[in-house]
């Protein structure tokens, strides 16, 4: 069975950085894509990066220039760097697998971000 666990996050002040990582466990193959969201209290989860078979990423315009998605294939693992943190930015973020086994997806259960003013 496949697990995903995230791993790095924790309380940072404003305008600091902090490292995600999210790494799978169990027999996994064939990966299409990567990606992170998050989610804020009260709030839908959002799309944050995104990272595809061939090494393309993505990003939405809020966190474009400040968040870089990044992985390491042989160890299944996905990274976020995230910096110029703002208090917009805690939520607790997930990490995304989709393969074409499971076209919805393989989730973490998810890791607090919060970012201190």
């Amino acid at each position: 069975q496949v697990q995903l666990m995230e791993s790095g996050g924790g309380l940072v002040q404003a305008g600091g950085s902090l490292r995600v990582a999210c790494a799978a466990s169990g027999r996994i193959s064939g990966i299409k894509a990567m990606a992170w969201y998050r989610q804020a209290p009260g709030k839908e989860r959002e799309w944050v990066a995104g990272i595809i078979s061939n090494g393309a990423t993505d990003y939405p315009d809020s966190v474009k220039g400040r968040f870089t998605i990044s992985r390491d294939i042989r160890k299944n693992t996905v990274y976020l760097q995230m910096n110029s943190l703002s208090p917009e930015d805690s939520a607790v973020y997930y990490c995304k697998f989709t393969t074409p086994w499971k076209p919805e997806g393989h989730w973490g259960q998810g890791i607090q971000v919060t970012v201190s003013s």
